[in-house]
C-alpha cells in the first residue's frame, strides 16, 4: 500500500489550523530585511508545496475536500474569521495555482512548483491578510515569508528525489 498520499494529504491539512493558530496566538513574526508577517506565514509556505505533492499523490479534488477539512479544524481551534479569510486565500490561490502548475507540468516537477507556487503565494497573501487584517500592510512580509519556505522546500525535494538514470544504448 503506498501511504505518500495520505501522508502528504495529513501533512497539509495539518498546516492550515497549524498556520491559523500561529496566527492567532504568536502575532508577527520578523521575516527578514525589515518585514515582519503574521507568524502562520511559514506554515502557509510549506502548505503550498505540500499542496502539490498532495495534487500529484491523490489529485485535485482530493486537494480541494483537505482545504475544507483544514478549514472547519481551523474553525474549530483558531478563529471562525481566521478559518474563513485562510480558507478563501488557499481556495483562490489553488486555483491559480492549477491554472498554472497544470501547463508547467511537463516541464518538470521542480519547475511547475516553483513558477505556480509564485503565483498562489501572491493570491494567498492578498485575499488572506484583505479577509483576516483588512489590510496589505504585511504584504512584502509575507511574500518574502512564503518564498523563502518554498525555496527551501523545493531544494530539499531536489536533493532527496530520485535520480532519472539515462542508460546508453
Amino acid at each position: 500500500m503506498n501511504v505518500r498520499g495520505p501522508v502528504t494529504v495529513a501533512a497539509y491539512i495539518a498546516t492550515i489550523p497549524a498556520a491559523n493558530l500561529l496566527v492567532q496566538h504568536v502575532g508577527p513574526v520578523p521575516v527578514g530585511f525589515g518585514y515582519t508577517a503574521p507568524a502562520g506565514v511559514y506554515m502557509v509556505g510549506l502548505a503550498l508545496v505540500l499542496r502539490d505533492l498532495a495534487r500529484e499523490a491523490v489529485g485535485r479534488a482530493a486537494v480541494l475536500a483537505a482545504i475544507a477539512v483544514g478549514a472547519v479544524v481551523s474553525y474549530f481551534l483558531a478563529t471562525p474569521a481566521l478559518a474563513v479569510a485562510s480558507a478563501a486565500a488557499f481556495v483562490v490561490a489553488e486555483t491559480m495555482d492549477f491554472a498554472v502548475y497544470e501547463p508547467l507540468r511537463e516541464r518538470g516537477l521542480l519547475v511547475a512548483m516553483g513558477v505556480s507556487n509564485a503565483v498562489g503565494l501572491l493570491a494567498d497573501s492578498v485575499i488572506f491578510l484583505w479577509l483576516a487584517f483588512g489590510s496589505l500592510e504585511f504584504l512584502p512580509g509575507q511574500i518574502l515569508a512564503k518564498a523563502y519556505m518554498t525555496a527551501a522546500a523545493i531544494a530539499v525535494i531536489a536533493a532527496v528525489r530520485p535520480r532519472r538514470v539515462e542508460v546508453a544504448a
